[in-house]
């Protein structure tokens, strides 16, 4: 399926803002299940701007701006190529070592709770016990906007028994490495059925398993990956996998508005 996307970020501030520098995970990988055909981002200092490669294989732009203003608008617009590949994304050539993502974070400690769901997954057929996981998470937590804080934990979460994606894939995780399995956090895109539930921007959790690599879960919507989904970054958390981060000087307060447009390429839909 080809899906095209506009991600667009606007902030506005109370005072102006003298200098800013950010970076921007705003570049999806070809990976298993998906090739990018074309992708751009508008952002201002985009010129100058350098790139790395961040510790979870993550494209990093690094953009800084001296100019004094009130609002700063960063928008990524592209086309991808997405594959159903059931949620395996198996073993990555350039990746992390898989070990990397047993270390417990601030926002995915796991208490007694936690512990108790992980023990769900742990099971000679991994696979099942994952799924078996997932639904539990999902039972547990329901889906609920505006219910949670941005940096909540996984424990609190957990304890408020509703949440978000971002909630219900840090809970995920947490149970995961509490059973010493390696489990990262995933931030993307998803084309939207009347059926599915989801933000603007949607986050999921995979698995690594012995002999198959990483395996993907939506926690929210109880299945795995399919060709609607795009993988734009990866972490330990939310947090690791943010698509934007920064410093700024002046502007006190933040007023932040995401706009994200997925659709199914006009080219494939006359087909």
């Amino acid at each position: 399926m080809r899906l095209t996307v506009r991600h667009k970020t606007s902030y506005r501030y109370d005072t102006p803002v003298a200098n800013a520098m950010q970076q921007l995970r705003l570049t999806p990988p070809n990976c298993s299940g998906q090739h990018v055909i074309d992708w751009k981002i508008d952002a201002p200092g985009m010129s100058r701007a350098t790139s790395y490669t961040d510790a979870f294989g993550n494209v990093v732009h690094m953009i800084s701006s001296q100019e004094v203003t009130e609002s700063v608008t960063i928008t990524a617009t592209g086309t991808v190529e997405t594959e159903d590949k059931s949620g395996v994304v198996g073993e990555e050539r350039d990746d992390a070592p898989s070990r990397i993502y047993t270390r417990f974070t601030p926002v995915t400690q796991a208490n007694q709770a936690i512990r108790r769901l992980g023990a769900i997954a742990d099971k000679d057929d991994k696979i099942t016990g994952f799924h078996d996981l997932m639904h539990a998470v999902r039972d547990k937590v329901a889906y609920q906007v505006g219910v949670t804080e941005t940096h909540a934990t996984a424990v609190s979460a957990l304890a408020s028994g509703e949440g978000v994606c971002q909630d219900h894939a840090h809970i995920f995780i947490s149970a995961a490495r509490s059973i010493s399995v390696p489990a990262r956090y995933v931030s993307g895109y998803l084309l939207l059925d009347d059926e599915i539930e989801s933000e603007a921007h949607h986050a999921w959790a995979e698995v690594c398993i012995d002999g198959l690599g990483w395996l993907a879960f939506d926690i929210s919507n109880g299945i795995c990956p399919t060709d609607h989904y795009i993988r734009l970054t990866t972490g330990l958390d939310s947090r690791s996998a943010a698509p934007i981060r920064g410093i700024r000087f002046g502007g006190n307060d933040e007023n932040m508005d995401v706009e994200v447009e997925v659709a199914q390429a006009a080219v494939q839909q006359q087909q």
